[in-house]
């Protein structure tokens, strides 16, 4: 499967175009590599609540990773199919709970419709 290319600094270049991308790669099975991350920001980079996102996501749906780590400004995200299950994530900060939230909530929302066997319409 063709791995999407993403450029991290587009737009304002912030974490926004990450948690997108994390939460489609994860409904759609589709890996993308995405560099430059936050590379206009004071510190680029991905930072605690830009990781976790990543390991969020990658844990509710078995994707194989290279590059997360702190600071990195590359990463490679290949994911496999959406588990549900009951997940826990330390975030460390408050504020950046609704941004993982923003990476992981709707994958698990559309496995669980699919899981139902309901009908996701666009």
């Amino acid at each position: 499967m063709e791995t999407l290319k993403i450029d991290g600094s587009i737009g304002h270049g912030g974490g926004q175009i990450l948690r997108s991308a994390l939460a489609l790669s994860a409904i759609l099975g589709k890996p993308f590599e995405m560099h430059s991350v936050r590379k206009d920001r004071n510190q680029s980079g991905l930072r605690r609540q830009h990781l976790c996102g990543v390991l969020a996501t990658a844990e509710i749906c078995g994707a194989k990773l290279e590059g997360a780590e702190l600071g990195s400004e590359d990463l490679l995200f290949i994911p496999k199919k959406i588990k549900a299950g009951t997940y826990q994530f330390a975030v460390g900060t408050g504020g950046s709970v609704s941004l993982v939230l923003q990476s992981v909530l709707l994958p698990l929302a559309v496995q669980k419709v699919n899981y139902l066997g309901l009908k996701a319409e666009a």
